[in-house]
């Protein structure tokens, strides 16, 4: 694999979400190529676990490939105690994700992250901290994280986070429409949660960990997408297990597949667990084989992370100084 990623002093350039391409209009529900959709489970997770071992980058090649994923992070807060003050904080590791004297030996000037996802009552103070960055406030909806309550009640809580500002909505499916082979109804609510967003770009997390088999989650995948998905994203951070390898293998080939078919180009979203700068590298190097460079831009790839940032930063100041630095050295907010 070739470790070459984008200079990164082009990367300041590159933080704002789908400026370049086409939204996914999605299409007509399409059950003869669902129906067609399996999985071979060992395949897939043979694939998996070969891919840390086999794949590396080293010295200037990694920070590149850090910098790069510090680009693609939608920096999180979706905590129950979260202030306006958090958020604040929050916003202000947004706008300068990496400390000054690690960019300028990094011969970086400027970058950002991708976004910053929060709960809908904390949008106002994000969007106040982040004015006149370009930065893009994300926020959780439809009764996130179990997406359980009213249809109509969810729909109206899309539309409330767009007139609040909010350029990027994550939905929550009904995972029981997937458990039950219902994919009429779940196409049917991720086209009215579509059309509910307008403008604003739409990510559908699936909660894959709840979905049963991977066979749902490549199904669920190209059913959202039908629907109109600008993004797919495995989770909502909540449940017991959340972003694995094999689950990003089974949603990218389902990315791909429907590339191939619409010509339209769908982002991915990993989220949950990602923590430590290492997983980022294998994530990014997953995304360059199975599906091309295009996807490394921030436009079409985010990490859902909260703690990852700290860590990126950590071993960027190693590559420059030699030494670790204190984790409280890092703090997100």
């Amino acid at each position: 694999m070739s470790t070459h990623v984008n200079n990164p002093t082009e990367l300041a350039q590159s933080h704002l979400p789908q400026v370049t391409e086409p939204r996914n209009p999605g299409m007509p529900l399409d059950m003869d190529w669902v129906r067609a959709v399996q999985v071979n489970t060992s395949a897939v997770e043979r694939r998996a676990a070969g891919l840390p071992a086999r794949r590396s980058v080293k010295k200037d090649h990694q920070a590149a490939w850090l910098l790069r994923a510090v680009s693609c992070i939608d920096l999180t807060t979706l905590s129950g105690d979260d202030t306006a003050r958090r958020v604040e904080r929050l916003c202000a590791k947004a706008r300068q994700p990496i400390a000054p004297a690690l960019l300028d030996a990094l011969g970086m000037s400027r970058i950002t992250v991708g976004a910053v996802c929060v709960y809908h009552e904390m949008i106002a103070p994000a969007k106040a901290a982040l004015e006149g960055t370009g930065i893009p406030i994300a926020a959780v909806s439809t009764g996130f994280p179990a997406g359980l309550s009213p249809f109509e009640l969810r729909l109206r809580e899309i539309e409330m986070s767009v007139a609040a500002g909010a350029a990027e909505i994550d939905i929550v499916i009904s995972r029981r429409h997937v458990l039950s082979g219902d994919w009429q109804a779940l196409y049917d609510e991720m086209r009215a949660f579509r059309a509910a967003c307008g403008d604003a770009h739409v990510k559908a997390i699936l909660a894959t960990g709840e979905l049963g088999s991977l066979r749902n989650v490549a199904r669920a995948s190209l059913i959202c997408m039908m629907a109109g998905a600008d993004f797919i994203k495995t989770s909502t951070g909540k449940e017991s297990v959340n972003a694995t390898l094999p689950v990003t293998l089974v949603m990218i080939r389902a990315i791909r597949d429907y590339f191939d078919r619409t010509g339209f180009r769908v982002g991915y979203k990993p989220a949950g667990g990602i923590s430590k700068a290492k997983d980022a590298l294998v994530y990014l190097a997953m995304m360059k084989e199975e599906l091309g460079d295009r996807w490394l831009q921030p436009d079409l790839f985010r990490f859902g992370a909260s703690s990852l940032l700290g860590d990126i930063e950590r071993q960027l100041d190693h590559h420059v100084s030699g030494s670790y630095s204190a984790s409280h050295r890092h703090a997100i907010s």
